[in-house]
């Protein structure tokens, strides 16, 4: 090997290096930024005694494209979580009096989750604290810096559904 090509292996390992750093903090900064969304959002809520999971369910099924209620699957999906995963939290809901399951009378195998009235009024009770977490979340981003931001997850997000399917799984598994 020349000396020409020894200096491009080594400026290769050396991008390749950097590269492998950037993604691996990146990603640990991802995990972080989860885990104190999780964190920070469920104290947020404390009033209300409701979990960052619950608040992500009853904000979708609060949102007009899911009036009249939506099937486990579509909103395991929506939330890109599992059917497992999603059931236990339904179940606590459920208890609580802010959601309803019923059957699908074209499919009786299947469920639809609607808000109750007691859901939408916890709903509509809650957003003051959701707007204040949001603000203070979002301090010093601009219109731009939120559109940037949710392109970019956006971008990441349809790579793990790629990758998700490559794997042989599905996004509400």
């Amino acid at each position: 090997m020349n000396s020409r090509s020894a200096s491009s292996a080594q400026d290769t390992a050396a991008v390749d290096a950097l590269t492998a750093g950037l993604r691996n903090r990146l990603f640990f900064r991802l995990y972080q930024t989860a885990n104190l969304l999780n964190k920070t959002g469920t104290r947020a809520l404390e009033d209300h005694g409701v979990t960052t999971q619950q608040w992500a369910i009853l904000g979708a099924l609060a949102d007009p494209r899911s009036q009249g209620g939506i099937s486990v699957g579509d909103l395991a999906g929506l939330l890109m979580v599992s059917r497992q995963n999603l059931t236990g939290v339904l179940s606590r809901l459920e208890a609580r009096g802010l959601i309803t399951r019923t059957v699908d009378e074209r499919d009786k195998r299947s469920r639809f989750i609607c808000l109750t009235d007691e859901g939408l009024q916890r709903w509509a009770a809650m957003q003051p604290q959701i707007n204040e977490f949001y603000q203070a979340s979002l301090a010093e981003f601009s219109n731009s810096d939120i559109i940037a931001a949710m392109h970019y997850l956006e971008k990441l997000r349809n790579n793990f559904i790629a990758l998700e399917q490559e794997q042989g799984g599905t996004e509400s598994d």
